[in-house]
């Protein structure tokens, strides 16, 4: 099977680089988080208008999205490679990481 027949949805981000995932890659994701299942227009829209945006405080090539799902909060966690973007992870958290906030910047 293609590569491209797998892939599963692109987001354009708020900093100016794209991600996205693969249908089997979703899968993982979903067996490994179960509560993200059924939940992909969420996570889509976490990653394209996101409450605010963090650095990884190991991995400064990872960003952590983050978008009020009450009574959590919804985490998509991505990484950058030059201008290409992926998704790691997806999940719903109580707190938002440490991680130096970058979006949005202050005035």
């Amino acid at each position: 099977m293609p590569e491209e027949a797998s892939h599963l949805f692109e987001i354009a981000t708020p900093l100016g680089f794209s991600v996205r995932t693969t249908t089997d890659y979703w899968a993982l994701i979903e067996s490994k988080h179960p509560e993200i299942a059924g939940h992909r227009p969420a996570v889509e829209r976490c990653l394209r208008e996101p409450d605010q945006i963090r650095h990884s405080k190991q991995d400064n090539a990872v960003y952590l999205f983050y978008r009020s799902y009450p009574p959590h909060h919804l985490c998509a966690v991505t990484k950058r490679l030059n201008d290409d973007g992926f998704v790691i992870t997806c999940y719903l958290t109580d707190k938002i990481k440490e991680g130096e906030k970058i979006w949005p910047t202050s005035a």
